[in-house]
């Protein structure tokens, strides 16, 4: 057994404990207390679990600094399509990025993420790494002529992965305005038969996705006309995001629903209903043009609330940190405990890691994070959640 003493240690599922000794042996916590004469001293840090991102996309690390910020998010999506199609999957440029995304993530103290793939191709790479994931690959087809087909096809493909027990396929839908009704269902009923361990999607996140959803018009609807991918049987709901996904029974506590900047009241009452999990990304969320997300009114619906930096493509680093200090600064009534919480165990829980990432607590994996603290640190939450630097953090186990 090894025992580890630091100034503080934040357990997450318990108040801090100043002067707190955490005690290992062969990968797993077996103690979190305070008394421990032959403990080693780490000196003034916080000793807490890795973090969780919830939502990334790791494949678009290659598009970092390559797409400007934007107004709108219509002209931002097409901007990225347009670079997309400059490179195959497994172009040298995106692996490389895929490589150098892993390092980063690690590096800025995630244990776990929720990692978004059109192609795939970096689950290999995340096997041989130290981030544990769920890599979720994303179906969008809006037209499609056979929905349970595609993914019925999709469930071969990610069967045929070479999956580990810290590295694990999924599925997601890309969005309402991408995704046909069917695929939906269909999806809806792979997690049913148990096929898929959780779901994800993204939801509410622009006013053009709100318009588009509720009319069947709006720059959505061109877009779509444009690609060719229009379905002109499609019905528009005339309802919310949420509320239509709803009214096809998609959402239970398996589902991953991710931005959620246009919901309203009443939607964020129904997630929490459905116990689905919300992952907020408020920085990519202003760069994309989507909005500011209601952080405060999330937590005061009671929905459980994850966090997510989404991709190189839209934030300017992988830092869940960073994250956190601009949920502080959007919602300065949500205590930091709370948002702590939602980068660690409720990101582990959402994403079927929940017995081995997210606290630090007897049983769990030994993934310990120090970060530098001040000497006269007294609110340690606080301190954690103003935005700690790479190079103030170091991995213990």
């Amino acid at each position: 057994m090894t025992s580890y003493r630091a100034a503080w240690v934040v357990p997450i599922s318990r108040p801090p404990i100043r002067g707190g000794v955490v005690t290992i042996h062969q990968g797993r916590i077996t103690d979190v207390g305070q008394s421990n004469s032959s403990a080693i001293d780490l000196g003034a840090v916080a000793l807490m679990p890795g973090l969780v991102n919830a939502h990334t996309h790791l494949e678009l690390s290659y598009l970092r600094q390559q797409v400007p910020s934007s107004s709108d998010f219509i002209s931002w999506i097409r901007t990225v399509v347009a670079e997309r199609r400059k490179y195959q999957p497994t172009s040298p440029e995106i692996l490389q990025g895929l490589t150098d995304g892993i390092a980063e993530a690690v590096a800025c103290g995630t244990a776990l993420a929720g990692d978004i793939s059109n192609t795939m191709v970096g689950l290999d790479l995340l096997s041989v790494s130290r981030l544990a994931a769920v890599v979720f690959h994303e179906l969008i087809r809006f037209r499609v002529p056979d929905p349970e087909a595609l993914v019925a096809e999709a469930l071969d493909r990610i069967r045929a992965l070479q999956s580990t027990d810290d590295v694990r396929p999924s599925l997601a839908a890309h969005a309402p305005y991408s995704v046909s009704p069917g695929v939906f269902r269909a999806l809806r009923a792979a997690l049913d038969r148990g096929k898929v361990p959780s779901v994800s999607v993204h939801l509410s996140e622009s006013a053009e996705e709100v318009e588009f959803v509720r009319t069947g018009g709006g720059p959505w609807r061109k877009f779509l006309e444009e690609i060719d991918a229009w379905d002109a049987a499609w019905t528009p709901a005339g309802s919310s995001p949420v509320e239509y996904l709803d009214a096809s029974g998609f959402f239970d506590a398996r589902v991953l629903v991710v931005h959620g900047v246009q919901m309203s009241r009443s939607d964020l009452q129904r997630l929490a209903e459905r116990q689905v999990t919300l992952v907020t990304c408020p920085r990519s969320n202003r760069y994309t043009g989507a909005g500011t997300p209601p952080i405060d009114a999330f937590y005061r619906s009671g929905v459980r609330v994850a966090v997510g930096t989404d991709s190189l493509a839209s934030t300017p680093d992988l830092n869940v940190f960073s994250e956190l200090a601009e949920m502080r600064r959007l919602a300065p009534a949500v205590p930091p405990s709370a948002l702590l919480e939602s980068a660690t165990r409720l990101g582990a829980d959402a994403l079927g890691f929940g017995a081995d990432f997210g606290t630090l607590d007897s049983g769990k994996r030994a993934r310990l994070l120090a970060v530098n603290v001040p000497p006269d640190t007294g609110d340690v939450e606080e301190y954690l959640v103003s935005g700690i630097r790479s190079d103030a953090i170091r991995w213990v186990e």
